[in-house]
């Protein structure tokens, strides 16, 4: 028996005036996979998942998660359907502490009059749900909750938000290169927590143009190309001279066997 995909685009177009971003593309994501996205600069990975988060609204096509079509016509849609992203931009407040930052927009009020009437924020609590948080996922660089987020280095400031899309993400969570501005340690660390989401059971969108890194951690890796999805290969068929070929439009796969032929 198939397994049903836990998100799925079909034939999704957006265009942005007489630019064409997206020409009928399609995504499935399943439980506990990481699906890697990549293409060159204007395939459209950045406008599909804008449009799978709630970011940007699609023209034409559909999105289903666990089979039932969604309206995202916001983030907070997006959010509501159990779907987190993190960004490259990140999206955090460098002032605040590492506790604030995870319940940005989510704080939890004190329970009773304290709470209710006069809105004082729970501190200690979102202090304690936030060490279980970065625990949980193993990052074992960050201890202290009440640290600012501006004295963390860029793979701490990175493990923080991926904390935070992993805390509120119930169903996905998608990943905007996530070590694009990382030195080769800390993009190591972001790997580990993808691995680690993976390993709780939470699928993953990856979008990336770092292609060993793609290949050392995806499951599958779909080829956008021309606002399309050019191929769906895996590492352990494909390498990535099969993938850039792809990317590049030098062969296209046929369906049917995965083999790559030339494209005349």
């Amino acid at each position: 028996m198939s397994v049903a995909a836990v998100l799925q685009a079909k034939n999704v177009t957006k265009t942005y005036g007489s630019v064409v971003a997206l020409d009928g593309a399609d995504l499935e994501l399943f439980p506990g996979e990481v699906l890697a996205v990549i293409g060159d600069n204007g395939a459209g990975k950045s406008t599909l998942i804008k449009c799978l988060s709630g970011a940007e609204t699609p023209d034409t096509g559909s999105i289903e998660i666990d089979g039932q079509t969604v309206s995202l016509r916001r983030p907070q849609d997006g959010r509501e359907a159990g779907i987190e992203t993190v960004y490259q931009t990140l999206a955090i407040s460098p002032a605040l502490d590492i506790a604030s930052n995870l319940y940005l927009g989510r704080e939890i009020r004190k329970k009773g009059p304290a709470g209710l009437i006069f809105r004082i924020l729970d501190t200690s609590g979102m202090k304690k749900q936030a060490k279980d948080h970065i625990s949980t996922l193993g990052i074992g660089t960050i201890q202290n909750m009440s640290q600012a987020v501006e004295t963390l280095s860029g793979g701490q400031r990175q493990a923080v938000a991926v904390a935070r899309a992993a805390a509120f993400g119930q169903r996905l969570i998608i990943l905007d290169e996530p070590t694009a501005a990382l030195g080769v340690r800390e993009s190591n660390q972001v790997l580990k927590l993808i691995e680690s989401l993976r390993e709780r059971g939470m699928p993953v969108i990856l979008i990336s143009h770092n292609m060993p890194q793609v290949f050392e951690v995806a499951d599958r890796i779909q080829v956008m190309r021309l606002g399309k999805r050019a191929a769906v290969v895996t590492p352990k068929t494909h390498d990535m001279k099969d993938a850039v070929a792809i990317m590049t439009g030098a062969v296209k796969i046929d369906p049917k066997d995965q083999t790559l032929k030339p494209v005349r």
